[in-house]
Protein backbone atom coordinates (compact mmCIF):
# COMPACT_ATOMS: atom_id res chain seq x y z
CA UNK A 1 0.00 0.00 0.00
CA UNK A 2 1.39 3.39 -1.05
CA UNK A 3 0.73 6.18 1.43
CA UNK A 4 1.73 9.83 1.51
CA UNK A 5 4.63 8.89 3.80
CA UNK A 6 5.92 5.88 1.90
CA UNK A 7 5.06 2.20 1.38
CA UNK A 8 3.01 0.40 4.01
CA UNK A 9 2.69 -3.39 4.26
CA UNK A 10 -0.85 -4.60 5.02
CA UNK A 11 -2.44 -8.01 5.47
CA UNK A 12 -5.97 -8.34 4.09
CA UNK A 13 -8.00 -11.19 5.66
CA UNK A 14 -9.47 -13.73 3.24
CA UNK A 15 -12.19 -16.37 3.49
CA UNK A 16 -13.01 -19.43 1.39
CA UNK A 17 -16.02 -17.87 -0.36
CA UNK A 18 -14.35 -14.52 -0.97
CA UNK A 19 -17.16 -12.55 0.70
CA UNK A 20 -14.94 -10.46 2.98
CA UNK A 21 -15.01 -6.77 2.04
CA UNK A 22 -12.55 -4.42 3.80
CA UNK A 23 -14.18 -1.26 5.14
CA UNK A 24 -11.25 1.14 5.31
CA UNK A 25 -9.15 0.05 2.32
CA UNK A 26 -10.93 -1.46 -0.67
CA UNK A 27 -9.66 -4.61 -2.40
CA UNK A 28 -6.86 -4.05 -4.91
CA UNK A 29 -6.46 -0.46 -3.74
CA UNK A 30 -2.84 0.56 -4.06
CA UNK A 31 -3.02 4.03 -2.57
CA UNK A 32 -4.63 4.95 0.73
CA UNK A 33 -6.21 8.34 -0.04
CA UNK A 34 -8.96 8.44 2.59
CA UNK A 35 -6.83 8.04 5.67
CA UNK A 36 -5.60 11.63 5.72
CA UNK A 37 -9.13 13.01 5.26
CA UNK A 38 -10.55 10.87 8.07
CA UNK A 39 -7.73 11.81 10.40
CA UNK A 40 -8.07 15.54 9.68
CA UNK A 41 -11.84 15.44 10.26
CA UNK A 42 -11.34 13.81 13.66
CA UNK A 43 -8.56 16.24 14.54
CA UNK A 44 -10.71 19.23 13.53
CA UNK A 45 -13.39 18.03 15.95
CA UNK A 46 -10.96 18.37 18.85
CA UNK A 47 -9.67 14.81 19.24
CA UNK A 48 -6.08 14.28 20.31
CA UNK A 49 -3.63 11.98 18.53
CA UNK A 50 -4.18 9.29 21.16
CA UNK A 51 -7.96 9.56 20.84
CA UNK A 52 -7.74 9.31 17.05
CA UNK A 53 -5.50 6.27 17.42
CA UNK A 54 -8.03 4.59 19.72
CA UNK A 55 -10.93 5.49 17.42
CA UNK A 56 -9.27 4.01 14.33
CA UNK A 57 -8.36 0.88 16.26
CA UNK A 58 -11.91 0.44 17.54
CA UNK A 59 -13.85 1.30 14.38
CA UNK A 60 -11.54 0.00 11.65
CA UNK A 61 -9.13 -2.29 13.54
CA UNK A 62 -6.27 -0.19 12.17
CA UNK A 63 -3.19 0.26 14.31
CA UNK A 64 -1.45 3.57 13.67
CA UNK A 65 1.09 5.40 15.75
CA UNK A 66 0.55 8.88 17.22
CA UNK A 67 3.61 10.00 15.26
CA UNK A 68 1.91 9.06 11.97
CA UNK A 69 -1.22 10.96 13.00
CA UNK A 70 0.93 13.94 13.90
CA UNK A 71 2.58 13.79 10.48
CA UNK A 72 -0.82 13.86 8.79
CA UNK A 73 -2.12 16.79 10.83
CA UNK A 74 1.14 18.74 10.42
CA UNK A 75 0.88 18.40 6.65
CA UNK A 76 -1.90 21.03 6.54
CA UNK A 77 0.18 23.61 8.41
CA UNK A 78 1.96 24.68 5.22
CA UNK A 79 -1.39 25.11 3.42
CA UNK A 80 -2.83 27.11 6.32
CA UNK A 81 0.24 29.36 6.43
CA UNK A 82 0.04 29.97 2.67
CA UNK A 83 -3.68 30.80 2.95
CA UNK A 84 -3.08 33.22 5.83
CA UNK A 85 -0.38 35.11 3.89
CA UNK A 86 -1.98 35.09 0.42
CA UNK A 87 -2.29 38.34 -1.52
CA UNK A 88 -5.63 40.17 -1.41
CA UNK A 89 -7.51 42.38 -3.83
CA UNK A 90 -6.46 46.07 -3.81
CA UNK A 91 -10.02 47.14 -2.93
CA UNK A 92 -13.10 45.51 -1.39
CA UNK A 93 -16.49 47.26 -1.57
CA UNK A 94 -17.85 45.63 1.59
CA UNK A 95 -16.13 43.70 4.38
CA UNK A 96 -18.10 42.12 7.22
CA UNK A 97 -16.28 41.76 10.54
CA UNK A 98 -17.86 39.47 13.09
CA UNK A 99 -17.05 36.98 15.84
CA UNK A 100 -18.14 33.36 16.22
CA UNK A 101 -18.09 31.29 19.39
CA UNK A 102 -16.59 27.88 18.68
CA UNK A 103 -15.33 25.09 20.91
CA UNK A 104 -11.56 24.68 20.65
CA UNK A 105 -9.40 22.18 22.49
CA UNK A 106 -6.81 23.94 24.65
CA UNK A 107 -4.39 21.39 26.12
CA UNK A 108 -6.59 19.04 28.17
CA UNK A 109 -9.86 21.00 28.06
CA UNK A 110 -12.32 22.23 25.45
CA UNK A 111 -13.24 25.91 25.73
CA UNK A 112 -15.66 28.21 23.95
CA UNK A 113 -13.43 30.69 22.14
CA UNK A 114 -14.18 33.80 20.09
CA UNK A 115 -13.00 33.45 16.49
CA UNK A 116 -12.99 36.69 14.50
CA UNK A 117 -13.74 36.61 10.77
CA UNK A 118 -13.41 39.06 7.89
CA UNK A 119 -15.86 38.21 5.09
CA UNK A 120 -15.37 40.39 2.02
CA UNK A 121 -17.40 41.06 -1.10
CA UNK A 122 -15.01 41.45 -4.04
CA UNK A 123 -15.54 44.06 -6.79
CA UNK A 124 -16.88 41.38 -9.15
CA UNK A 125 -19.43 40.18 -6.59
CA UNK A 126 -17.83 37.01 -5.21
CA UNK A 127 -17.27 36.47 -1.49
CA UNK A 128 -14.06 35.55 0.25
CA UNK A 129 -12.84 35.00 3.80
CA UNK A 130 -9.90 37.35 4.16
CA UNK A 131 -8.72 35.99 7.46
CA UNK A 132 -9.48 34.24 10.73
CA UNK A 133 -8.07 35.44 14.03
CA UNK A 134 -8.26 34.16 17.61
CA UNK A 135 -7.76 36.67 20.39
CA UNK A 136 -8.63 36.50 24.08
CA UNK A 137 -9.09 40.25 24.53
CA UNK A 138 -10.84 42.40 21.93
CA UNK A 139 -9.90 46.03 21.54
CA UNK A 140 -8.41 48.75 19.36
CA UNK A 141 -4.95 47.15 19.45
CA UNK A 142 -6.29 43.83 18.18
CA UNK A 143 -8.25 45.42 15.34
CA UNK A 144 -5.26 47.57 14.47
CA UNK A 145 -3.25 44.39 13.96
CA UNK A 146 -6.05 42.90 11.85
CA UNK A 147 -6.33 45.94 9.57
CA UNK A 148 -2.55 46.24 9.30
CA UNK A 149 -2.37 42.57 8.28
CA UNK A 150 -4.98 43.13 5.56
CA UNK A 151 -3.13 46.18 4.25
CA UNK A 152 0.22 44.39 4.28
CA UNK A 153 -1.26 41.62 2.15
CA UNK A 154 -2.36 44.07 -0.54
CA UNK A 155 -5.74 45.48 0.51
CA UNK A 156 -5.36 49.24 0.14
CA UNK A 157 -9.00 50.33 0.44
CA UNK A 158 -12.27 49.22 2.04
CA UNK A 159 -15.39 51.12 1.05
CA UNK A 160 -17.78 49.90 3.76
CA UNK A 161 -16.86 47.99 6.92
CA UNK A 162 -19.91 46.26 8.43
CA UNK A 163 -19.75 45.29 12.08
CA UNK A 164 -21.80 44.98 15.26
CA UNK A 165 -20.20 47.71 17.33
CA UNK A 166 -17.13 45.61 18.07
CA UNK A 167 -14.95 47.21 20.72
CA UNK A 168 -12.14 49.38 19.33
CA UNK A 169 -13.24 48.88 15.72
CA UNK A 170 -13.93 52.51 14.79
CA UNK A 171 -10.61 53.84 16.12
CA UNK A 172 -8.51 51.19 14.39
CA UNK A 173 -10.44 51.48 11.12
CA UNK A 174 -9.95 55.25 11.01
CA UNK A 175 -6.22 54.83 11.56
CA UNK A 176 -5.56 52.22 8.85
CA UNK A 177 -8.41 52.81 6.37
CA UNK A 178 -9.44 56.44 6.98
CA UNK A 179 -11.70 56.62 3.89
CA UNK A 180 -13.74 53.55 4.88
CA UNK A 181 -17.33 54.00 6.09
CA UNK A 182 -18.35 52.11 9.22
CA UNK A 183 -21.87 50.66 9.17
CA UNK A 184 -23.76 48.61 11.73
CA UNK A 185 -24.82 45.21 10.38
CA UNK A 186 -28.44 45.33 9.16
CA UNK A 187 -29.10 41.84 10.52
CA UNK A 188 -28.09 42.93 14.02
CA UNK A 189 -30.25 46.04 13.68
CA UNK A 190 -33.27 43.90 12.74
CA UNK A 191 -32.62 41.55 15.66
CA UNK A 192 -32.31 44.49 18.05
CA UNK A 193 -35.58 45.99 16.79
CA UNK A 194 -37.41 42.72 17.51
CA UNK A 195 -36.73 43.20 21.22
CA UNK A 196 -39.34 45.97 21.22
CA UNK A 197 -42.04 43.74 19.68
CA UNK A 198 -44.43 41.34 21.38
CA UNK A 199 -43.32 37.70 21.25
CA UNK A 200 -46.27 36.72 19.04
CA UNK A 201 -45.54 39.56 16.64
CA UNK A 202 -41.83 38.88 16.22
CA UNK A 203 -42.11 36.23 13.49
CA UNK A 204 -44.32 38.22 11.09
CA UNK A 205 -42.33 41.36 11.87
CA UNK A 206 -39.07 39.60 11.03
CA UNK A 207 -40.57 38.34 7.76
CA UNK A 208 -41.45 41.91 6.76
CA UNK A 209 -38.02 43.25 7.71
CA UNK A 210 -36.20 42.60 4.44
CA UNK A 211 -32.71 43.97 3.67
CA UNK A 212 -32.43 47.06 1.48
CA UNK A 213 -32.50 46.60 -2.29
CA UNK A 214 -28.82 47.57 -2.52
CA UNK A 215 -27.88 44.41 -0.63
CA UNK A 216 -29.96 42.11 -2.83
CA UNK A 217 -29.19 43.69 -6.21
CA UNK A 218 -27.24 41.69 -8.82
CA UNK A 219 -23.48 41.72 -8.57
CA UNK A 220 -21.75 44.59 -10.35
CA UNK A 221 -18.37 46.21 -10.49
CA UNK A 222 -17.83 48.41 -7.44
CA UNK A 223 -15.70 51.51 -7.24
CA UNK A 224 -15.39 54.23 -4.63
CA UNK A 225 -17.37 56.59 -6.91
CA UNK A 226 -20.23 54.10 -7.17
CA UNK A 227 -20.24 53.67 -3.41
CA UNK A 228 -20.36 57.45 -2.99
CA UNK A 229 -23.38 57.66 -5.26
CA UNK A 230 -25.16 55.02 -3.18
CA UNK A 231 -24.33 56.73 0.12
Amino acid sequence: MLTDDGPLAIEVPRDREGTFEPRLIAKHERRFTGFDDKTLVLYARGMTAREIQAFLAEMYAVEVSPDLIGTVTDAVVAEVTAWQSRLLEPMYPVVFFDALRVKIRDEASVRSTAVYLALAVAPHGSRDILGIWIEQTEGAKFWMNVFTDLKTRGCQDILIAVTDRLKGMSEALAAVFPAAALQTCIVHLIRASLDFANWKERKPMAARSTPPRALTAPARRWTRSSAARRA
